[in-house]
């Protein structure tokens, strides 16, 4: 079982996740953490292109292939006919990191920060409905919360209000 501490960015489409996700992991790495992420996607999606060997590799019916060169390796995984792998799945299958920072999965059972931004897809709160929601970031202002509220672009605070809330040593 992986036991390193995975938080949550969280949020409607266009609310922001991924800009605030970079800007902690080069938050977090300048720190001196090392920073895992998990991206889910909500729809069909490659990393490889048709014609490239890998690709046929995937089309003749691998299940899995891997791609490696001196500067990175990839493993790609096809589905098929299994079931998307829930997020404990994923985090078992990381190399060993100080945290692992999650984009998207609404849903899940960690601790998460919910992004509001006014151009979201939504602006209905995810908070209310979703324990482990443990504070809000927007680019607006908010009516009184009992949840700790962060200016959107703030990332320093957010990156120490991450450490705090999984417990990782200060650096």
């Amino acid at each position: 079982m992986n036991t390193t501490p995975a938080f949550g960015i969280s949020g409607w489409k266009n609310s922001g996740k991924t800009g605030l996700t970079v800007r902690l992991v080069e938050e977090l790495t300048a720190r001196g953490y090392r920073v895992s992420t998990v991206k889910h996607a909500h729809h069909d999606f490659d990393i490889d292109k048709p014609g490239a060997d890998s690709f046929r590799h995937r089309e003749a019916g691998a299940g899995e292939v891997a791609i490696v060169s001196g500067a990175r390796f990839a493993i790609m995984h096809e589905l098929r006919d299994e079931a998307e792998p829930t997020l404990a799945e994923i985090l078992s299958r990381l190399a060993p990191c100080d945290l692992v920072l999650v984009e998207g999965y609404k849903r899940e059972a960690i601790p998460k920060i919910e992004l509001r931004r006014l151009e979201s897809k939504s602006r209905e709160p995810l908070a209310p409905l979703d324990p482990h929601i443990v504070a809000i970031a927007t680019d607006h202002s908010l009516a009184s919360q009992t949840l700790p509220v962060f200016e959107l672009d703030d990332t320093a605070s957010i990156a120490d209000f991450i450490i705090s809330t999984t417990g990782l040593p200060k650096r």
